[in-house]
C-alpha cells in the first residue's frame, strides 16, 4: 500500500508562456468504480501515445490517492514520484496503463472529486478534481473516449450514472449492481461524473431538429420531484433556442440533471450528465422566489449550452477559461432575454457587473480576462472571466452585428469541434467569418481595469453643429501600470431640448485612439447626450450631464437601459454631492421618480427597477475614500424623503401591483417586483400602518418572493412584528434548507443597527454549518457584502469573517477563499478601519497549513 502525499499550501506559479502541448495522449480510458461511501476502489486503464517525437516520461496528477497498484503492458512496477506527479518511463509510443487507488468520499468535505452528499455519491472535477479520483494527465488538453462501469449497493444507491449512454446494467451476487456507460465523444477529465444514490427521474422526451430523440431526466430526492417542472420545461426550452439561435443540436441520446445539496458552485456541464446545487433546480411558488425562477432557467440553459461552447469545443489550457465561460454567459443572457423582458435582463446583468466586476477590477485581485498566471486556478472563476469576458463577446457582436457575429460562431463550432482552443481561435474565426479586424480589440483579453471614458458635448447654434470629445483612459492594475488604448463600441444618439426629438439616428462610434472628436451636423437645437446606450461598452462614461439632462433622459430617451441609467445617474450624483458636501437637494430625483412612477408607457418590472434607489456599495464605489455610516445615513435620508413625498404614488403601486394568485410570466413577475420596491418605501415613509401592511402581506402571500419581500421589509426596519416575523418563516420552513439559507442571508444583509451582534448569534445557530457552501454562503458571504455592518466600527465584522474563514479553509478552501475579497479592499477605507482589515488578513495568513487557495487571495490582498 502506498500513499501519495496531498499538496502543500507552498504557492506554486502557473505561467500562460510557459504552454507546452501534451508528451503524452490518452485517447481511452476504461474506470471501473467499486462505489462506497467509506473506501472506493478505482481502477483505471488508460491507453497511451507518445504526442511528438522525446523521449519524456508519462507524468500522472493525483491528490490524496491511496496507490494500490500500478501496472505498464499488464506487468507490476514500482512507482516514481516526481513531486505532486507520477513519472512513467515508457520505451515505445502506445502502452496500456493501469492503476487501482482507494478513495473515502465521507471524508472529502473540499467536495472536489469523488465526495459524498446527503446520501448520494458525485463527483466534482473542474477545475482540478478529476486527480482525486485517479491517477492521469488532469489537463484540458487531454480528450479521451471513456467507458465507466459503476457496481454500488442496490439498496443503497439504485441509480447509477455516468457520462454519455447508458450501454448494460445488472444484478450483481450479495446485492449489488452495476451499469455502464459509454461517452463517443473525446473530452477532457474536468468533464467526468458520476453519481450514485436513491433517487427519482422528472423524465420528457425531446426531438432534435434532425429527427434524433432524446431522452431528458432530472434526478432528485424523491419528496423534491415536483420541484423540478420549471427546471425541465427550462431544459426543454433552451435545447430549441440553441438549436434556432446558434444552429447547435444535441448529440447524446440522454441527457440526465442530477440535483445535490452539497456543491462548491452553481452547476457544472459534464458531458451528457449535469450536476446542480439544488438551489438551481428545485423551484414552486412557496419556496422559491421569482430570482429563483430566472437563476433556475439562466443556470439550466448555460449548462446545456456549454455542450457546445465548452464541450464539444473545449479550452486548451486553464487560461483559456473565459472562452467558454464567457461565450456561455452571453449565450444564457441573450436565452434570458429572449424569454422576458430584453430591457429588464440588460439592467439585471450590468448591475451585477457594476457590484462584481468592476471592484475587482479596482482592487489587488484584478486580472485580465486572459490572466497571465495563477497559483490556484480555482481563485480564477471570478466575475472577471464569466461577467466581464461575456461583456467582451457582447461587444463582438455589437461590432459585427447578429448576422456576422453568428457566421463566425458557426466557423468557430466547426473549425474547432472536438478539439481544445484558444481565444485566438475564437476571434480569428470572427475575424475570417466578417472580414472584421480585430487585432486591437484583442487588448480586452490581456489588459485588466475597467477603462474609463470621459464625453464632452457642445453645441454651435450658429453653425447649427455639436461636437462630442471623447477621451479614454485605462487605471494602472497590479503588474499592468501602462494601458494601450482599448478599441470601445459606444451607441450614441442626440436628443433635443426643447421637442425631445432625436436629433439624428443612433450612431455606432467605435472609439479606438486615447481621444477622438465626433461632428453631429444639422443641429437645431440644444442637445442632449445618450451614450453608451444599452451598455455597448463595459466601461465607466464620465459625460457631466447636469441634472436637468438626466431629469430629461429619464422621461425621454428611447434606448431603456439609457433610460434607467439616466435616474440611476441623477440619484448617484446626489447622493455622492450628500455625503462629499453634507448635503443635497433632492427636488430633481423626487420629480424625476414621480415622473417614472405615473408613466404607464413604462412595464412594471422596468419601473422598479429604475426607482430603486443605488445600493451602498455602489455609492462606495465611486468615491476614493469610503464612509460607510455617511453613505448609509445620507441614503436613508433621501429614500425617506423619496418615500414620504411620493407616499400617495407608492401606496397606488403598491396596491395596483397586487395579484390574486400566483404566475410566472413577465408581467406577473415585473407586477411582484414593483409591489416589493413599493412596499419598502412605503416602509420607509415611517407611516404607523407600514408594518401592518408588511406584516399582512407576509401572511397572506401565496408565493415565496411576495413573502421574503415583507419579511426584508420588517428584518430592516425597527418593527415590533420583526422577530414574530422571522420566527414564524423560520418554523414554517425549518425543514428546507434552500429556503432556511434565505433566513440566515435576509438577517445577514439587513442594514439595521445591530446586525454584526446577530450574525456573530447566528453563527451559533443549530442549522448553521460551514460544511455546506450554500450556507456558509448564506451568512458568512451575504454579510461580508453588507457594507455598514460588516464595516462596523471597531473591526468586529472583519474579525468574524476571519474566524470564519479560517474555520473553512480547513473544510473547504475553494469556498473559503472566494469570500477573502470583501477584506482585501481595505486600501478604500478610512486608516483605523484599514488596519483592522489587514490585521485580519494577516491572521488569516499566519494560520499553519493555510490552503493554496487561500493563500493566493490573502498574499495578493496584502500586497
Amino acid at each position: 500500500m502506498l500513499d501519495a502525499l496531498s499538496a502543500s499550501a507552498q504557492p506554486r506559479v502557473v505561467r500562460r508562456g510557459d504552454y507546452a502541448p501534451p508528451a503524452w495522449l490518452v485517447p481511452d480510458l476504461a474506470l471501473h468504480f467499486t462505489l462506497d461511501p467509506a473506501r472506493t476502489i478505482v481502477r483505471a486503464t488508460l491507453k497511451v501515445e507518445r504526442n511528438g517525437a522525446h523521449d519524456l516520461p508519462l507524468l500522472l496528477d493525483g491528490d490524496g490517492l491511496e496507490l494500490l497498484a500500478l501496472r505498464v503492458d499488464g506487468a507490476a512496477v514500482d512507482p516514481v514520484f516526481a513531486g505532486e506527479q507520477l513519472s512513467i518511463a515508457l520505451a515505445g509510443d502506445a502502452h496500456e496503463i493501469e492503476t487501482e487507488v482507494a478513495l473515502a468520499p465521507e471524508r472529502n468535505t473540499q467536495l472536489m472529486g469523488l465526495y459524498a452528499s446527503g446520501g448520494l455519491l458525485c463527483t466534482q472535477c473542474e477545475a482540478e478534481g478529476f486527480r482525486r479520483i485517479t491517477w492521469f494527465p488532469d489537463r484540458p488538453d487531454i480528450l479521451t473516449r471513456y467507458r465507466v462501469r459503476l457496481e454500488a449497493d442496490k439498496a443503497r444507491y439504485p441509480i447509477l450514472l455516468s457520462n454519455g449512454d447508458p450501454v448494460a446494467s445488472g444484478d450483481l451476487a450479495g446485492g449489488r449492481h452495476f451499469a455502464e456507460w459509454h461517452d463517443p465523444f473525446p473530452k477532457p477529465s474536468y468533464l467526468f461524473a458520476l453519481v450514485a444514490g436513491d433517487l427519482v427521474a422528472n423524465r420528457t422526451g425531446f426531438v432534435t431538429r434532425s429527427g434524433r430523440e432524446v431522452s431528458l431526466a432530472i434526478w432528485v430526492r424523491a419528496p423534491d420531484l415536483a420541484k423540478t417542472d420549471h427546471a425541465l420545461h427550462a431544459l426543454e426550452t433552451a435545447m430549441r433556442w440553441d438549436e434556432q439561435v446558434y444552429g447547435r443540436e444535441y448529440d447524446l441520446d440522454v441527457f440526465n440533471i442530477v440535483a445535490v445539496d452539497d456543491f462548491n458552485f452553481g452547476a457544472m456541464e459534464n458531458k451528457g450528465l449535469n450536476i446542480f446545487n439544488s438551489r438551481y433546480i428545485l423551484a414552486d411558488p412557496d419556496t422559491a422566489t421569482d430570482y429563483d425562477y430566472d437563476a433556475v432557467a439562466a443556470v439550466v440553459a448555460h449548462e446545456y449550452f456549454h455542450n457546445w461552447s465548452g464541450n464539444r469545443v473545449t479550452c486548451r489550457d486553464w487560461f483559456q477559461l473565459s472562452l467558454k465561460e464567457g461565450f456561455t454567459v452571453l449565450r444564457d443572457q441573450q436565452f434570458s432575454a429572449d424569454q422576458g423582458s430584453p430591457a429588464v435582463k440588460r439592467i439585471e446583468d450590468v448591475r451585477s457587473l457594476r457590484a462584481a466586476q468592476f471592484p475587482e477590477d479596482a482592487g489587488p485581485l484584478a486580472h485580465p480576462v486572459r490572466p497571465d498566471e495563477y497559483q490556484e486556478i480555482s481563485n480564477f472563476y471570478t466575475a472577471t472571466i464569466y461577467n466581464k469576458g461575456a461583456e467582451v463577446i457582447r461587444m463582438m457582436h455589437t461590432m459585427l452585428g447578429a448576422e456576422r457575429f453568428r457566421q463566425g460562431a458557426d466557423l468557430y463550432f466547426d473549425r474547432h469541434d472536438g478539439t481544445a482552443a484558444t481565444v485566438e481561435d475564437f476571434v480569428r474565426a470572427m475575424e475570417d467569418a466578417s472580414g472584421a479586424d480585430l487585432a486591437q480589440f484583442r487588448l480586452w483579453y490581456s489588459q485588466a481595469g475597467t477603462p474609463r471614458v470621459q464625453a464632452l458635448l457642445s453645441h454651435e447654434p450658429g453653425d447649427g453643429r455639436a461636437r462630442l470629445s471623447l477621451r479614454q483612459s485605462v487605471p494602472p492594475t497590479p503588474g499592468q501600470p501602462v494601458k494601450q488604448p482599448m478599441a470601445l463600441p459606444l451607441r450614441i444618439k442626440l436628443f433635443g431640448a426643447e421637442t425631445a426629438a432625436p436629433l439624428a439616428a443612433e450612431q455606432l462610434v467605435e472609439l479606438r485612439d486615447e481621444t477622438a472628436e465626433i461632428v453631429f451636423e444639422g443641429v437645431s437645437e440644444r442637445p442632449v447626450l445618450s451614450i453608451n446606450r444599452g451598455f455597448s461598452a463595459p466601461v465607466i462614461v464620465d459625460a457631466n450631464r447636469p441634472a436637468a439632462d438626466l431629469a430629461f433622459l429619464s422621461a425621454h430617451d428611447d434606448d431603456p437601459f439609457a433610460r434607467y441609467e439616466a435616474i440611476q445617474q441623477l440619484m448617484l450624483d446626489t447622493l455622492v454631492l450628500g455625503v462629499t458636501q453634507g448635503r443635497a437637494d433632492h427636488g430633481a430625483v423626487i420629480a424625476a421618480v414621480r415622473a417614472t412612477l405615473r408613466d404607464r408607457a413604462l412595464d412594471a418590472a422596468f419601473i422598479a427597477e429604475a426607482v430603486l434607489l443605488p445600493s451602498e456599495s455602489f455609492i462606495g464605489d465611486q468615491m476614493a475614500m469610503v464612509d460607510p455610516e455617511a453613505i448609509h445615513r445620507v441614503r436613508e435620508a433621501l429614500r425617506r424623503d423619496l418615500a414620504q413625498s411620493l407616499a400617495a404614488d407608492w401606496r397606488a403601486a403598491y396596491e395596483g401591483a397586487h395579484a390574486n394568485r400566483f404566475e410566472y410570466s413577465p408581467a406577473a413577475k415585473g407586477a411582484r417586483r414593483l409591489r416589493t420596491v413599493s412596499l419598502g418605501y412605503v416602509m420607509a415613509s415611517g407611516a404607523p400602518d407600514a408594518p401592518e401592511i408588511a406584516f399582512a402581506q407576509f401572511e397572506a402571500a401565496d408565493n415565496m418572493t411576495d413573502r421574503q419581500g415583507a419579511l426584508t421589509a420588517l428584518v430592516n426596519s425597527d418593527a415590533d412584528c420583526r422577530e414574530a416575523a422571522l420566527d414564524i418563516f423560520y418554523h414554517r420552513y425549518s425543514d428546507n434548507a434552500l429556503v432556511l439559507d434565505k433566513w440566515f442571508s435576509t438577517q445577514a444583509l439587513a442594514t439595521r443597527d445591530g446586525t454584526l451582534d446577530r450574525v456573530i448569534e447566528l453563527a451559533q445557530h443549530r442549522d448553521f454549518t460551514l460544511a455546506n457552501p450554500n450556507r456558509a454562503r448564506a451568512l458568512v458571504g451575504a454579510f461580508s457584502v453588507n457594507q455598514r455592518a460588516f464595516h462596523t466600527a471597531g473591526g468586529g465584522g472583519y474579525a468574524f469573517v476571519a474566524d470564519q474563514l479560517i474555520a473553512l479553509d480547513k473544510l473547504n478552501p475553494q469556498t473559503a477563499a472566494k469570500l477573502v475579497p470583501a477584506l482585501g479592499r481595505w486600501r478604500r477605507f478610512d486608516a483605523e478601519r484599514a488596519q483592522a482589515m489587514r490585521g485580519a488578513l494577516e491572521r488569516i495568513l499566519a494560520v499553519p497549513g493555510i490552503s493554496r487557495d487561500m493563500f493566493e487571495q490573502v498574499s495578493k490582498s496584502l500586497e
